[in-house]
């Protein structure tokens, strides 16, 4: 069987890019942490503890969820909504 995925729209930003409220309340709560070993943002989510690479987008998903993309999959997945 082949599935499509409904269109929903997400919010994301760049690493490296301004931060919405959203990440800053994530940071606060403590979903979101500055990894000293590894240098890197780590992101708790459902999976387990993930890493952000240097240009990773991030994604706070339908519920809530937030977790990093690689750009090239985030590029085929996703396009700019513009209101």
């Amino acid at each position: 069987m082949k599935y499509r995925k409904k269109p929903i729209i997400i919010e994301a930003f760049q690493e490296g890019k301004e931060c919405p409220i959203w990440f800053t309340k994530a940071v606060d709560k403590g979903i979101v942490y500055y990894n000293e070993a590894s240098g890197k943002l780590t992101i708790c989510t459902l999976e387990g503890d993930m890493t952000v690479d240097k240009g990773d987008y991030i994604i706070q998903g339908v519920e809530g969820e937030i977790y990093p993309c690689k750009p090239g999959i985030f590029e085929k997945t996703y396009e700019e909504v513009v209101e």
